[in-house]
C-alpha cells in the first residue's frame, strides 16, 4: 500500500481519552488508524465496538494486529499512545520499535513522569526514531472538542506533528491554538505535571470556599450555585468555577442534591504528588499544592476522622457578618489564594527551566492553558502579559497587575482565614497561601534561629548580617566544642 492510500496518524489505546482524540482528529479531516490490545476475556472486541459504534462512517480504521496497524500509517509515521503511565508505555514502545522505520515519531499522550520521558526520548533517538512526551488536559470533553496539548521531546518531530495536534487543540478567544512546542526531553510532561498540581490547588481552594459558604454562611446548594455563577462572570471566571455551580444544582435519579450524598474521601492519581516531590528536589516552595495533596490523603482516612471528631467535638457558629461581606471575604480568599497557587507553580517551572536548560517560555505556557484544560482561567492572559513585559518579574506576585490585586484582596483574605480558624472550620489551603504570602513579603524570617540550631548541633555554619554573603562561620556554642565545621551545601 503506498502512502497515498495510508492514514495520516495512528492512535494506540481506546479508553475514554483515546476514543475521543481519534474522533476529534477524524472530525478535523485526518484519516486515523486505531489499535487496542486484545486480552482474552478482559478487553475483547474494543476495536470492533468502536469502529461499529462511535467511529462508524468516520475516517477511522481499526486494527487488532500491531504490525498491520503500523503498516497502515503513512511515513514518517506519527503514532500516539494513550495508555496507562509507567510500564505499559515501555511495553508498547518495545512492541513498536521493531515495526518502525527511521524518522518515525512516537507520541506519549498520557500523564507520564517527565524523568521517564527523558529516558524514552534518548532510547527512541538512539534507534533512529523521534519521541514526543505530550501532556493533554481537558478530560473527555477536551479530547473530543479541543484540549490543551503540551508537547516536548525530540524537536525534529514538531513540524510533522504540529498540523494534527494544533488542529485538535482548543482555541483561545483570540483564535490561537492551545498547543505549542514546550521544550526538549521531558519538558512537555513536566509542564503538564505542574498544570495538574495547580489543578489540585484550585480544586481544594474551591472546596474550601464552598465549605465556608455552607457552614459560616448557612447557604443552600442553590444559593451557593448562584454565587459561583456570578463569580464565573468576573475575575474568577474558569472551568472549575463553572462546573462547581453545575455540581451544586445537580440532582440524582431520586431528585436529591447529589453533592450531599457523595462521601468526603478524595482520590488522586499521582501527578499532584509528583509536583510536590519535584518542587522539593528543585528547592522550591509549593506549599499550597502540597497542602491540597495532603488534604486528599487525610480525607481518605474517613474512619479515623470520625473517631477524632467524637474525641474533640465542637460546633461551628454561623458568621455574624452580613452575607455580602462574608461572600466578599470568601471571594478575596479564593482569588488571592489562586494567584498564589499559580505563582508557586510558575516559579517551579522557571527553576526547572533554568536547572535543566529547557528555555521554557512562561508566556506561551500561560497561553496554552487558556482553553481546553482543566485550569483554564480568565487571568491566564494577565500572567502571559506579565512574562512578556520588558521587565520580567522576579516573582509573579511582584508583577504590577498582580501586586495591585493582592493589595485589594488582603484584608478580606485575612479576615476570612481568621474567622474560619476561630470557628474550627478547616481552610488549610487558604491558610497555606496566606502564610506563604506573609513569608514571601517578610524582609526577616526566623530562619536565623534554624541556622543557629543547625550550627549548634551539627556545625553546619551560618552567614552573618554584618559580613558579605557567601562567607560562612561556625561558633563554639558550648565552649568545649572544636573549630571543625561541616561542609556547606543545600540539597
Amino acid at each position: 500500500m503506498d502512502n497515498q492510500k495510508k492514514t495520516d496518524f495512528g492512535l494506540i489505546g481506546l479508553a475514554v481519552m483515546g476514543e475521543n482524540l481519534a474522533l476529534n482528529m477524524a472530525n478535523h479531516g485526518w484519516n486515523i488508524s486505531v489499535y487496542n490490545r486484545t486480552v482474552p476475556g478482559i478487553e475483547e472486541g474494543v476495536v470492533e465496538r468502536f469502529i461499529e459504534g462511535r467511529a462508524k462512517d468516520k475516517s477511522i480504521s481499526g486494527y487488532t494486529d500491531m504490525k498491520d496497524f503500523v503498516e497502515s500509517i503513512a511515513r514518517p509515521r506519527k503514532i500516539m499512545m494513550m495508555v496507562r503511565a509507567g510500564k505499559p508505555v515501555d511495553m508498547v514502545m518495545e512492541q513498536l520499535f521493531p515495526l518502525l522505520s527511521p524518522g518515525d515519531i512516537i507520541i506519549d499522550g498520557g500523564n507520564s513522569n517527565y524523568e521517564d520521558t527523558n529516558r524514552r526520548v534518548a532510547a527512541a533517538e538512539e534507534k533512529g526514531f523521534l519521541f514526543v512526551g505530550s501532556g493533554v488536559s481537558g478530560g473527555e470533553e477536551g479530547a473530543l472538542n479541543g484540549a490543551s496539548i503540551m508537547p516536548g521531546g525530540s524537536k525534529g518531530a514538531w513540524e510533522n506533528v504540529k498540523p494534527v495536534l494544533q488542529s485538535i487543540a482548543a482555541k483561545a478567544e483570540d483564535g490561537a491554538p492551545c498547543c505549542q512546542w514546550v521544550g526538549p526531553q521531558g519538558a512537555g510532561h513536566f509542564v503538564k505535571m505542574i498544570h495538574n498540581g495547580i489543578e489540585y490547588g484550585d480544586m481544594q481552594l474551591i472546596s474550601e470556599a464552598y465549605w465556608v459558604m455552607k457552614h459560616l454562611g448557612g447557604m443552600s446548594n442553590d444559593e451557593m450555585a448562584d454565587v459561583f455563577d456570578e463569580w464565573n462572570k468576573g475575575k474568577l471566571q474558569s472551568y472549575l468555577i463553572e462546573i462547581t455551580a453545575n455540581i451544586l444544582r445537580h440532582k440524582d435519579a431520586k431528585g436529591d442534591m447529589l453533592i450531599d450524598y457523595i462521601l468526603d474521601t478524595a482520590g488522586q492519581k499521582g501527578t499532584g504528588k509528583w509536583s510536590v516531590i519535584n518542587a522539593m528536589n528543585l528547592g522550591m516552595p509549593l506549599g499550597l499544592i502540597g497542602t491540597a495533596v495532603f488534604e486528599r490523603s487525610l480525607s481518605s482516612d474517613k474512619d479515623m476522622r470520625v473517631a477524632a471528631a467524637k474525641r474533640f467535638p465542637h460546633t461551628i457558629a454561623k458568621s455574624n457578618l452580613d452575607r455580602q461581606t462574608l461572600l466578599d471575604n470568601i471571594f478575596a480568599a479564593l482569588y488571592a489564594s489562586k494567584l498564589v497557587s499559580y505563582a508557586q507553580g510558575f516559579s517551579v517551572l522557571q527553576k526547572a527551566s533554568d536547572d535543566f536548560e529547557w528555555s521554557l517560555d512562561m508566556a506561551s505556557i500561560a497561553r496554552m492553558w487558556r482553553g481546553g484544560c482543566i485550569i483554564r482561567s480568565v487571568f491566564l492572559n494577565d500572567i502571559a502579559h506579565a512574562y512578556e513585559g520588558a521587565d520580567k518579574p522576579q516573582h509573579l506576585l511582584l508583577a504590577p497587575y498582580f501586586a495591585k490585586e493582592i493589595e485589594q484582596l488582603l484584608d478580606g483574605w485575612k479576615s476570612l482565614v481568621a474567622q474560619a480558624a476561630g470557628e474550627g472550620l478547616p481552610v488549610p489551603a487558604f491558610s497555606s497561601a496566606l502564610n506563604y504570602f506573609y513569608s514571601l513579603t517578610s524582609e526577616n524570617l526566623p530562619a536565623n534561629m534554624v541556622q543557629a540550631q543547625r550550627d549548634y548541633f551539627g556545625a553546619h555554619t551560618f552567614e552573618r548580617k554584618d559580613q558579605p554573603r557567601g562567607e560562612f562561620f561556625h561558633e563554639n556554642w558550648t565552649g568545649h566544642g572544636g573549630s571543625t565545621k561541616s561542609g556547606t551545601y543545600n540539597v
